[in-house]
């Protein structure tokens, strides 16, 4: 995310919060302001701000009534003396913890706060102790929300022996101009940040469980504009009419890889014994080279072989690790054995 996309969420913070205030709504208009602030601090919102403290001490000044005849909402805070005041929600230490993390951290082993030594215990025990401390249903501070996704992010990296390889091998590359695409460079986890945290906890890691408050408060909803939907829609509608005139213009390939009510008529190639299938009249209107035609369809086939590997892979070791994290050998036996057979042709190709 950079400086300008930081602006840009400051100034939704902001809209959202005169929104609230303007309704009433003080602690919620404080909330966002204070995320503003976080993200990119300005003189407005700063502005803001002391606008709505102002009006949260004095309460419902604003609204007096003769003392002779007090308003409903006063009779009903004298028959509870035990209502509390508003307070903060978060603490200073619990600020500060967000605040580490989401400014100040390079990698996924400084949100961690373990070395590049540290071992898979040490980083599941550096990652419980910072969970209980950032979840969003504990912490309350402005950007809890997305700290918790980070450390939730680097643990699942970095207890994934081949993931966090790949992500050390990627560790000399220069650093963006800001911290959260260096710290990330593309690894992101499968799992959310709520199920990891349910996975090392289980969903009693709270009294009575981890309620969905979090979830509402990171899908706050914003102001929309009301052509927004139409704008966001044009680019759609262009790629439609785009792709609609193009097939005026580009003829059917010549061959196919699987077969199909157009392409019933196997053949394979002379090098590699590729199978593919062609259209009935092929051996009469196809004029081109037979041998060029048949290297493209070769590549085509070893390529798409490596893509089936690679995506066999990747699921062979992320049900390895789920089950290992999950303690299950019997699933993890499995999974360790678990047959690849594009990566078995693609090995026969390359004998």
């Amino acid at each position: 995310m950079t400086i300008e996309a930081n602006k840009d969420e400051a100034e939704k913070c902001i809209e959202i919060a005169q929104v609230a205030f303007r309704s009433g709504n003080v602690s919620k208009a404080e909330r966002f302001l204070l995320k503003a602030e976080m993200l990119y601090p300005s003189p407005h919102a700063k502005e803001l701000l002391a606008r709505v403290r102002a009006a949260s001490g004095t309460g419902s000044a604003s609204k007096k009534t003769p003392p002779s005849s007090p308003s409903a909402d006063e009779l009903r805070r004298r028959k509870t003396p035990n209502h509390q005041p508003q307070q903060q929600e978060y603490t200073t230490e619990q600020m500060e913890a967000v605040r580490r993390i989401n400014t100040k951290c390079k990698d996924y082993y400084e949100i961690l706060g373990v070395t590049k030594e540290a071992t898979d215990s040490d980083i599941k025990k550096a990652y419980k102790k910072l969970a209980l401390q950032l979840h969003p249903d504990k912490n309350h501070a402005p950007g809890a929300a997305e700290a918790f996704k980070a450390i939730s992010n680097a643990a699942a990296i970095l207890t994934n022996p081949e993931k966090r390889k790949q992500y050390d091998l990627r560790g000399d590359e220069p650093a963006p101009s800001h911290h959260h695409t260096y710290y990330a460079r593309g690894f992101e986890s499968d799992l959310t940040a709520e199920e990891l945290f349910n996975m090392f906890f289980g969903a009693t890691a709270f009294p009575g469980g981890s309620p969905p408050a979090y979830r509402r408060r990171a899908r706050e909803p914003e102001p929309r504009d009301s052509h927004a939907g139409l704008v966001q829609l044009l680019p759609v509608i262009a790629l439609v009419l785009l792709s609609m005139m193009s097939g005026f213009f580009i003829s059917e390939p010549v061959y196919n890889l699987a077969p199909s009510p157009k392409y019933p008529v196997p053949r394979e190639t002379v090098n590699l014994k590729v199978p593919y299938y062609v259209k009935e009249n092929f051996h009469t209107d196809y004029q081109g080279s037979l041998r060029r035609l048949e290297m493209a369809i070769e590549e085509e086939y070893i390529v798409g072989l490596r893509h089936a590997c690679q995506r066999e892979r990747n699921y062979r070791d992320n049900a390895a690790w789920k089950a290992r994290n999950f303690g299950d050998a019997r699933q993890h036996a499995e999974a360790t054995k678990m047959r690849l057979p594009s990566c078995e042709k693609l090995q026969a190709f390359q004998r």
